[in-house]
Order: C-alpha cells, then sequence, then structure tokens
C-alpha cells in the first residue's frame, strides 16, 4: 500500500526566521493579510514583531483576536466573516494551537462555504478546495500545528472538541523563530513542550506508524528530552532545540496519527478549558504502561532516546524506564501527576464516552473500549 506525507510548501527555521515573511509575501504577490493571533498576544506586543514587519514593507493588514485558548464554532465562523469585509488574500497565524487552529477553519470555510456550519468539518471532510494560502508563526513550542493537516474546534453545544484532519488545511509557509517563544512562561513551555513529547511518542506507536515517520518520531523524542528542561529554564539552546524538536514531531504525526492520550485530553478541554498539553502530560505515562503490551520492542528506543542505558534490559524493564524517563521529565518541568484538580467523577461516563468517540482513538496501538478508558481516567484521579 502506498504511503502519503503531507508537508509545508516551505519552512524557515532558526533566530530571525519572520524576517523572512515580507519577502515571500511580496514573491506570491499577496496583496493584504489577516492576522489570526490570541488577544494577549496582541495586548503584551508578541503579534506585533510580526506585524512591525509587514508595516515595515508596506504590507497592509487587519486584525482578528477574538478567539479563545480553545477555539469555538463561533470563533471560527466569525473569522470567516472578517475575512470576507477585510478584503484580505492571505492570512498569518501567530500563535499557539488555538490561533492556528482557528485560522485552519478560517481559511477552509473561506474557500470551501458548504463547510460554514463548522460541525461537518469533523473527521475526514470532503473539501474540494485549499484553504486561503496561510503563514503560521507559532509562540509556543508544542501544537505543531504549523505543519499539520489537523485542527481542533470546540462544539460547545455539545460541550466535545471535533478534531479535523483535512490535507487542504496545511498552512504554506511555516515560520518557525525562537524568538517568537521566549515570552512564554515557565508553564506553558513545559505544558506545550509535553504536548510535543506526546505528539512524538503517540506518533511513534500508533498504528499508522512506518519508516519515515519512526525517523521524524524518534530524533523529535530526544531533542525534545535534551531541550525542555532548558526551554522552562528559558536558555537559547533550549528554546532553539523545542523549537525544532516540536517541528519535527508534527512532521511525523501529521501523517500517521496518534492514540487515546490525545482522545482523552480532548473531553477535558472541551468540558473544563483544561491546557490540551497539561491533559496530555498527567495522562501520557498512565496510557504508555496501558498500551506498553502492544509497542513490540518501540519502549526501547524510546528509553534509549530520553538518555536511559537499556543495555542488558528486559522487555520488562526497558518499558518500565520508557515510562519512568517521562514521569521523570514531567515532574522536573513542573506537571502534575494526576487529575484530581480538574476531572469531577461524575463527569467520567461523558469523558470515556467521548474519548471512544474521538478522531484519534482508532491510532491507539492497543484495542480499546469505552470500559476501560473509564477505568484510566477513574487511576488518574
Amino acid at each position: 500500500m502506498a504511503q502519503r506525507f503531507v508537508l509545508n510548501e516551505t519552512s524557515y527555521h532558526g533566530k530571525g526566521a519572520i524576517d523572512a515573511i515580507p519577502e515571500e509575501v511580496k514573491a506570491r504577490g499577496f496583496k493584504k493579510a489577516l492576522v489570526i493571533s490570541d488577544p494577549d498576544l496582541v495586548k503584551f506586543g508578541v503579534t506585533g514583531k510580526v506585524t512591525d514587519k509587514l508595516d515595515e514593507a508596506g504590507i497592509p493588514y487587519e486584525i482578528f483576536s477574538d478567539l479563545k485558548a480553545n477555539p469555538t464554532v463561533k470563533n471560527v465562523q466569525d473569522g470567516v466573516q472578517k475575512f470576507k469585509d477585510s478584503g484580505a488574500d492571505f492570512l498569518i497565524a501567530i500563535g499557539g494551537g488555538s490561533s492556528m487552529d482557528t485560522a485552519k477553519g478560517v481559511g477552509i470555510v473561506a474557500n470551501n462555504p458548504e463547510f460554514e456550519d463548522i460541525i461537518s468539518l469533523e473527521g475526514v471532510a470532503d473539501t474540494k478546495n485549499k484553504a486561503v494560502p496561510t503563514f503560521a508563526v507559532p509562540t509556543t513550542a508544542g501544537t505543531a500545528a504549523e505543519v499539520t493537516i489537523n485542527y481542533v474546534i470546540t462544539d460547545e453545544d455539545k460541550h466535545r472538541k471535533m478534531v479535523c484532519v483535512d490535507v487542504n488545511d496545511i498552512p504554506q509557509i511555516a515560520i518557525i523563530d525562537p524568538d517568537m517563544m521566549s515570552s512564554m512562561p515557565a508553564g506553558l513551555t513545559a505544558a506545550t513542550g509535553m504536548d510535543a513529547l506526546t505528539h512524538a511518542i503517540e506518533g511513534y506507536t500508533t498504528l499508522g506508524a512506518w519508516a519515515l515517520s519512526d525517523m521524524f518520531h524518534i530524533n523529535a523524542i530526544k531533542m525534545i528530552s535534551d531541550s525542555l528542561r532548558g526551554a522552562v529554564k528559558n536558555t537559547p539552546e533550549g528554546r532553539e532545540g523545542m523549537a525544532l524538536g516540536q517541528y519535527v514531531a508534527g512532521m511525523g504525526f501529521s501523517n500517521v496519527g496518534l492514540g487515546i492520550v490525545h482522545s482523552m485530553a480532548h473531553p477535558l478541554g472541551a468540558l473544563y478549558d483544561t491546557p490540551h498539553g497539561i491533559a496530555n502530560a498527567i495522562i501520557l505515562p498512565t496510557v504508555m504502561e496501558y498500551n506498553a503490551e502492544a509497542t513490540g520492542d518501540k519502549y526501547k528506543y524510546i528509553a534509549e532516546a530520553m538518555g536511559v542505558d537499556t543495555t542488558d534490559m528486559s522487555q520488562e524493564e526497558y518499558r518500565k524506564a520508557a515510562v519512568d524517563a517521562v514521569k521523570q521529565l514531567a515532574a522536573d518541568v513542573g506537571i502534575p501527576a494526576d487529575l484530581k484538580d480538574i476531572v469531577k467523577e461524575e463527569d467520567i461516563p461523558f469523558l470515556a464516552q467521548s474519548a471512544y468517540d474521538d478522531a484519534c482513538r482508532p491510532g491507539n496501538p492497543r484495542d480499546t473500549s469505552v470500559e476501560e478508558i473509564t477505568e484510566l481516567y477513574e487511576s488518574l484521579i
């Protein structure tokens, strides 16, 4: 069977990468941007690092920042209207997953208006046209939304997150500039970094994994493990390592899928507005233990990528070592060990059913059920 891989048309990496934006805009003949960015990033001048470049180059733009941390159907619909009213012909998404996901939804619906309800985009939507051309400038090192074909929108009416998968939504240009991430506080750096590690580990062990995706994921695990502690301390080396590591993870998982860490984390964001990275980080070790029997020798290579000497270890020992290495990294960067302060016991039936129905669940290496997911949630409170 043929394997498909979808990546950005062009990407820029390293300190000062945002300097390339005006040149790329002019080379592609674009006239006016709609900048989609988180309101706090606008308020604290992070978005301005990019719009200053547009001002200097005489490139007109308008800003849309009416979006939530877990963007909603209404956020996307409002963004589509703003795009139509602005007269823009391309998008610049500046932020973390929320800004990127909003921009993907806006870009898709603007060119595929038959999906204006947004709800019908869930799963693999049969869109006919590519999204509005988009520049993606991440300000967090975690979601890798700038290089993926996935985005997540919250259906507030049903209190659930919709995972949307569409090859037409991938940004044309990704700008991975660690300077854009330097203002992240330690807690957000830790949470988004553990999100990136979850992408790499789930992508490495998912049912769809194969040689090319494995190459990206095992290297991403090493880069993230080597860099996250430093990034939390705001070292330049840590920031640069995380900026690249999370992008490399995205190159892989976007093309092969994830598993039940993500499907269990998504309902927590929808119901409680739990930051996605924190939910993933707490759930990851528990699900790794649950999945271990279905992963062959892959935990050996995960452990080694995270600095563990597996010489003479049995399968049981290296699997435990991999899980322990993840737990230690999470603890070192201040991630809570359980969901006691997040999940209400009476919500677990709804959470478990939502997780089972989530688009990420079929990629899990071990077959699961609503009952077993219920037990996993219960073990974490």
